[in-house]
């Protein structure tokens, strides 16, 4: 039998990404089974791609663009016109291309993102931007995409996404696969006695003060400002860290200003080890407009954190309220204060972090690989032959 050769497209690496991240894990999981392995970017440092156990070959696809729009248009089609002449036994991207055989959803359903968006912006704005070029072609391409023939295989990171995916576009229940992050259950853990008082310290935190961790880039989607509103809400003078990149900082800054609390919320920017954020703090703040399953969240139930998250937000489906977190819509925010302060004075409750490191146990690297690769192996049955 020759060797069988998968793709992996994904346009661009963020170090910070957890699309990059699970990209990698797939990586890994596929080399333990021998496959051929083709990486599809427009960019992809070969550094990020050091120290896993593969060997495979980078295709570079970079067409000339201005703009977002033309930018994503290009290399969708520039990935279609090189899947045209290459023989791959399965492609799959990370980027709405129609044609593809295997799609992982992690960005969710556009259409669905742009609806959670509509509810903070002004009418007038709303209405732009549903009239903008980019998000009228991506959501062409992503519905190309899920109903083109070539299709066989949907990977979802949440329950939600699943359902919305069937529901808009009729894809057919055996196509979709409930596929949830994985991580490192080793790496992300719990503090041990030190660690605590070594990550306050870093941030000049004391050991009393009640402290929220908020993780991930692009604010707004993420409801970084109900979170700033929640902390301004909450009695006890709590502490909120917001580790993550956004080109609107300067917003959120005075956000936090105007609402009194510019002390209390601490901007450090995109971090390549979070766990010291996840260590000094009490609970874990996700009130997303939209994020279909974010890799923080988990991250800080396994280091047991308990999570206060939307709806809208993947890893509420695993939030038991009262237990683990609690679950309120991305715009409540006196729900949202009223959680933070239940959580600010029994932070010193054991069984919060008890239940939310075991919320995270069924989710290990391991795990997923396995879940992948097992899916890869369905799907490679079907087009292997001796």
């Amino acid at each position: 039998m020759r060797p069988l050769s998968i793709a992996i497209v994904r346009a661009r690496y963020n170090p910070f990404g957890g699309a990059e991240r699970y990209a990698q894990r797939a990586m890994a999981a596929l080399a333990a089974a021998g496959v051929s392995l083709t990486v599809i970017a427009r960019r992809w440092p070969a550094g990020a791609l050091e120290g896993l156990p593969v060997r495979l070959s980078l295709l570079r696809v970079d067409p000339f663009h201005l703009g977002s729009l033309w930018r994503d248009w290009s290399f969708a089609r520039a990935v279609r016109r090189l899947l045209g002449g290459s023989r791959f036994d399965l492609v799959q991207s990370h980027e709405r291309v129609a044609g593809v055989s295997v799609y992982r959803a992690g960005d969710g359903v556009h259409a669905a993102y742009l609806e959670a968006r509509s509810r903070v912006l002004p009418p007038w704005r709303a209405a732009l931007m549903r009239l903008d070029p980019h998000h009228r072609w991506v959501l062409r391409e992503e519905r190309r995409m899920f109903t083109h023939p070539a299709l066989r295989a949907v990977i979802c990171n949440s329950t939600a996404v699943l359902e919305d995916i069937r529901q808009r576009f009729g894809v057919a229940p055996e196509r979709l696969h409930l596929l949830r992050n994985g991580l490192d259950l080793q790496r992300f853990q719990p503090p041990v006695a030190g660690q605590r008082e070594q990550a306050r310290a870093g941030f000049g935190l004391s050991a009393d003060e009640p402290v929220f961790a908020f993780v991930g880039s692009g604010f707004q989607r993420k409801g970084l400002a109900a979170a700033v509103a929640a902390l301004a809400a909450t009695p006890g003078d709590p502490v909120l860290l917001v580790a993550g990149t956004d080109r609107h900082l300067r917003q959120y800054r005075a956000l936090a200003e105007r609402l009194g609390v510019a002390a209390r919320v601490r901007f450090l920017g995109g971090l390549d080890d979070v766990r010291p954020v996840l260590w000094a703090a009490d609970a874990f703040l996700a009130p997303a407009l939209y994020d279909p399953f974010p890799n923080a969240a988990l991250e800080a139930l396994a280091c047991g954190l308990p999570v206060i998250a939307s709806p809208a937000c993947g890893v509420s489906e695993l939030i038991e309220p009262g237990r683990n977190g609690f679950v309120h819509d991305a715009l409540d925010v006196p729900a949202i204060a009223a959680s933070m302060a239940r959580l600010a004075v029994e932070r010193t409750d054991d069984r919060w972090r008890r239940a939310a490191r075991e919320a995270a146990l069924p989710w290990s690297l391991d795990a997923a690989a396995q879940s992948l690769l097992a899916l890869y192996r369905q799907l490679l049955a079907q087009v292997s032959t001796p």
